[in-house]
Parts: C-alpha cells; sequence; structure tokens
C-alpha cells in the first residue's frame, strides 16, 4: 500500500515542478499561480524529496495517543494528520505529502524546519556534552546570554533561561511581585500569557481557563482597532486602565503585562500609542511593565527585533520563547539588573535553564536570523502577503478583517461585516480546505474565526501567493 501511495506522491511532485514554470524559476517571488479561482493552485517548487515513512499508520498513532496521553489533548482536522518530516516551510506526512506549513509549529520554527545550521549546532554540541547546570561553568550560557542581551535596548541585560513561555511569565510575575511590593497584576482581557496555574490567571480567554483561583489579577478593557469598544483610540483605553487601578485596586499595583500583537487571541495589534501611554500610568502605580514577546520577538514583526518597539516603549522586563530556539524547549526572561536583584533574596534555580544543547541552538537561532536577514524578509514578505490578503478582503465579503505586521498576521471571518458576526462554522470548513489544498494555517480569536498565518521566517513570495491563491479558491468554493 505504501508502495502505491508512494508512487502517486511521485507523480503529484513531478506535476509541481512541470507548474514551476508559473514561478519563473524563483522561490523567493512569483506571480500568482492561478489568474482565476476556477482552478487550484500548486504548491511552490521545492528541491527536496522526503524520506520514505515506514512508521505506525496514522490511526494507529491516534489510537494509542487517546490510550496513553491525557484527555485535555486536541488535534487540528476532521482527520489529524501524520507529519513526520519538515523542511525549511515546509511538511510532510506519512504519504510523502508536502504542506505549506503557515503556522510554524504555533509560532515556534523561526529558522525554518530542520535548518541545517541549527541542526549541526545541537548535534555538536550532544555529543561533547548533553547535560550540565548552572552549578557547574559552560562557555555555551554565557555566550547565549550575552548574544541575547546585545539584542534588548535599554538596560535589559540580565537573562534568566527556563524552558518555556508558561515559565518565563511565571518568572517575570514573581520578579513584579517581589520588586515592587504588591501583589495586584494586570493585563488585558483576550490575552494568552501561559497553561500553569498562575499563568492561567493572566489569560483571559475562557476556553483556556480552569475554575482556580486566579490570584490578585485583573483585566482591563483590550485596546482592539477593529472590535474594541473604543477602536483605535488608545487614550480612552489607557483612562479605562487607570480608572481600573483607581477602583479595582489597592491603588498600587505590581505590574502589567501584555503581548504587543496578541497570538492566541487572533493576532490583534494593540491601538497605536496605546503602551507608551499605559506604561507611564503603571509605573505612577508603583507596578513594572513586562512585554511577553513569546510570539512577536526576534524579527518576527518586520519593522522591529522585538514586538514592544513598535509602539517606542522599553519594558521592565520581557518574556521570549517560542521563535528563541526553532522547536527547542526553551524560554527567557530578560530584565534590568536592578529588578534581578530581588531574586538574590533566596535560591533561583532551573534545572534545564541554561542546558548547553538548548543554549548551542539558541545561540544558532540568532546567528541564523541576523546571517539571513530574516527580520528584512519579514518587513519584504509580509507587506507583500498582507496587500494580497486585503485585495482579497475586497472581493469576500466573509472576510471582516485583515491585521498583523511582518510574518504575524490574522484574518478573521464574519457572517455580517456590519456587526462582525464570527463565522464560526464557515472557518471550520475553510480550515479544512485550506489543508486539502496544501495549506496548514492556525485558528484563534475566542470564537475560534480568526486565521493565524505565522509561519517559518523563510516563508517566500511564492508562497505568500500560493496561501492567498489556495483561500481564495476555497472561499469561491464554497
Amino acid at each position: 500500500m505504501y508502495m502505491r501511495r508512494s508512487l502517486c506522491e511521485k507523480g503529484l511532485r513531478a506535476k509541481e515542478r512541470l507548474q514551476s514554470f508559473l514561478y519563473n524559476g524563483s522561490r523567493s517571488f512569483a506571480v500568482p499561480a492561478s489568474s482565476s479561482p476556477e482552478s487550484p493552485p500548486i504548491l511552490p517548487p521545492f528541491d527536496y524529496e522526503p524520506r520514505p515513512y515506514n512508521g505506525m499508520s496514522a490511526d494507529e498513532i491516534f489510537q494509542k495517543r487517546k490510550s496513553f496521553l491525557g484527555p485535555s489533548l486536541f488535534h487540528y482536522y476532521q482527520k489529524p494528520l501524520n507529519i513526520v518530516e519538515g523542511k525549511m516551510q515546509y511538511l510532510f506526512d506519512d504519504s510523502g505529502r508536502r504542506y505549506l506549513d503557515a503556522f510554524a509549529g504555533i509560532v515556534t520554527v523561526s529558522c525554518g524546519h530542520c535548518h541545517p545550521d541549527i541542526v549541526n549546532a545541537v548535534v555538536e554540541q550532544t555529543k561533547l556534552l548533553q547535560h550540565t547546570t548552572t552549578i557547574y561553568l559552560h562557555h555555551a550560557i554565557v555566550e547565549f546570554a550575552e548574544a541575547l542581551a546585545s539584542k534588548m535596548p535599554g538596560n535589559l541585560k540580565v537573562v534568566y533561561f527556563v524552558n518555556s513561555g508558561t515559565e518565563a511569565n511565571e518568572l517575570a510575575m514573581m520578579m513584579a511581585r517581589l520588586y515592587s511590593g504588591n501583589l495586584s497584576m494586570i493585563a488585558l482581557r483576550n490575552a494568552y500569557h501561559g497553561g500553569s496555574a498562575g499563568t492561567i490567571g493572566l489569560t483571559a480567554l475562557n476556553t483556556w481557563k480552569y475554575p482556580l483561583p486566579q490570584g490578585e489579577i485583573h483585566h482591563v478593557v483590550n485596546p482592539d482597532p477593529y472590535r474594541g469598544v473604543f477602536g483605535s483610540d488608545a487614550a480612552l483605553y489607557a483612562k479605562e486602565l487607570q480608572d481600573h487601578i483607581d477602583y479595582g485596586t489597592p491603588g498600587k499595583i505590581a505590574g502589567f503585562i501584555a503581548e504587543t500583537i496578541q497570538g492566541v487571541g487572533g493576532a490583534v495589534e494593540l491601538a497605536p500609542g496605546y503602551l507608551k501611554l499605559v506604561y507611564d500610568i503603571v509605573r505612577k502605580a508603583g507596578g513594572v511593565c513586562i512585554a511577553d514577546e513569546v510570539q512577536s520577538g526576534f524579527g518576527r514583526t518586520g519593522s522591529h527585533y522585538w514586538g514592544f518597539e513598535t509602539q517606542g516603549v522599553i519594558p521592565d522586563i520581557v518574556t521570549m520563547a517560542k521563535g528563541i530556539g526553532n522547536g527547542l524547549p526553551l524560554g527567557a526572561v530578560v530584565t534590568t539588573p536592578e529588578i534581578a536583584q530581588v531574586m538574590a533574596q533566596k535560591i533561583q534555580f532551573n534545572t534545564f535553564g541554561g542546558n548547553p544543547v538548548c543554549s548551542a541552538g539558541g545561540l544558532a537561532v540568532l546567528k541564523v536570523l541576523d546571517k539571513e536577514k530574516r527580520q528584512i524578509h519579514c518587513a519584504d514578505v509580509g507587506s507583500h502577503l498582507i496587500e494580497r490578503l486585503r485585495s482579497l478582503q475586497k472581493n469576500h465579503e466573509i472576510i471582516g478583517d485583515v491585521r498583523g505586521q511582518g510574518l504575524m498576521v490574522g484574518v478573521e471571518l464574519v457572517t455580517d461585516k456590519e456587526k462582525k458576526t464570527p463565522a464560526k462554522v464557515e472557518t471550520g470548513v475553510l480550515f479544512e480546505k485550506l489543508k486539502d489544498l496544501g495549506v496548514l494555517v492556525g485558528k484563534g480569536g475566542l470564537h475560534g474565526n480568526v486565521f493565524r498565518i505565522k509561519p517559518p521566517m523563510c516563508f517566500t513570495k511564492a508562497d505568500a501567493d500560493f496561501l492567498v491563491d489556495a483561500l481564495d479558491y476555497a472561499i469561491s468554493g464554497m
């Protein structure tokens, strides 16, 4: 059976190669594969042949997963994909079929799947020393910390390594409370900051929250230009936060945390100028300002290396994960020497934070992003993608909003543009259609009606054209 499928897939790939003439032989720019949605678009050519797969079938894996893994796990698609290989911006299933990965393992693969520089760094370090902790000296952790600190503005120079974004936000919240001497934390509605008992409190999407004690956490109105009650008026949103401090807290707070572009919430940008106003209010109330860069950092927004820079601010604490390791379990908190000093009151230790293999991989990520000029690339390809999506928006009533920066983009689907009614069912149908066409995107927003387009940062204009053409074809066929 595998042989028959393999032959079919080889035939499909041969057809793809024949179609490559549509792309003028270029993988960095392409004309649209189809001038009309009457025929499905063809994936851009890609010179790579996946290895034959001889492992468990998708059905067998799914059954074992249900038997041995937690029931809280969810999966995409009615029939889950068995992804067995990845190369740069593409993924391959067990039949050898290629998919355009426009979600990057939930915004985690920054440089590209199995990028050779990162693979080599990880393998070479693993051969020498797989694990030690900070109770001993090792060059990899300090080299990585120094390189990361060099990317930070202001006095953000002290680095703590952890294993995930959730851990990073837990540590940041602890720092804020210890440094300020206050307890109340403020976060935004529609935010996602992690899934631990503490960070669930910061998160403000009921689909991700268990009924547990929140612990002195307050949520203020989200400065969402598309759905927010004050539109794009940053001053009115900032006044609402000031009112909340005055009426809903003791008047003094520990800190304020926000994503510059809300990820799980559906690629929602904050109203322009909001953070500058709010940071001033928070600091006057005794709090520190925390920027959650887990999804928007490392040049993904294109215009800046960090998302918070798009708002013209410098936080007191920055948290990061996901793209920092290109898939390695790695996160970090970067803060000022003054705030870092409060952690010296007691022992602060993380067994795997600064692991030599992860540190070597993380340093390789920073080098690749610089060498390949990925920030500039995200600005160029992202503007092309957003322009094409906004042109598509004019042709399809179901596209209510196109937003984002660089390669962090959201497409919100609605059944009524005036009322902005979430197109929940239609989103699910299009989600499946895109997969069938060879495009893997994410979903977000409280109602799951936003396509999250956040691919590996090696994503090309040819990939962008294919994605938009596929979306056009899928919507036209509904």
